[in-house]
């Protein structure tokens, strides 16, 4: 297996995050893109919970198939929460911990509430704003990360 380069990492995240951004985000654009993250998942046989939430908690959309359960929403309050707080991707919070070593307790936080995984990304405007939270929850971590940037890529069109 080979080595994990994490600044590589942080720098890609970093990049996706200033590229996959959005000219407005209203709740019926949440829908929108919810409903495109569905379809996508269903054509392509997978097992996988979804979620978008504005910055204050509010799920506006979230839909979890077959074969995920409460603990994939277990998973995706923790990335939230990690998104929300760091204001980055969970994949590149993960990326960051393992550069500068420090653990979600080091900021003060509880573990069972934040994780430092991928699978959470930021809802940004092209202003920077940042509006809302994505998540999904049941693959590999890295995938997870790697599917919403697939999706994000499509749905704006990039």
């Amino acid at each position: 297996m080979s080595e994990v380069n994490y600044e590589e990492i942080k720098k890609m995240t970093e990049e996706q995050e200033k590229e996959l951004r959005f000219d407005h985000f209203s709740n019926k654009d949440a829908l929108d893109l919810g409903r495109f993250i569905t379809d996508k998942i269903y054509a392509e046989n997978m097992q996988l919970a979804v979620a978008i939430r504005r910055l204050n908690g509010t799920i506006i959309y979230q839909h979890l198939t077959d074969g995920t359960n409460h603990i994939n929403q277990n998973w995706m309050e923790r990335k939230f929460n990690t998104v929300s707080y760091f204001e980055r991707s969970s994949l590149g919070a993960w990326a960051l911990e393992a550069i500068s070593g420090e653990t979600v307790e080091v900021h003060g936080l509880a573990k069972e509430k934040f994780i430092f995984v991928g699978g959470g990304f930021p809802i940004r405007l092209k202003t920077g704003e940042m509006v809302a939270v994505l998540t999904v929850s049941n693959l590999y971590h890295m995938d997870d990360h790697k599917f919403i940037v697939r999706v994000l890529t499509e749905y704006l069109g990039k």
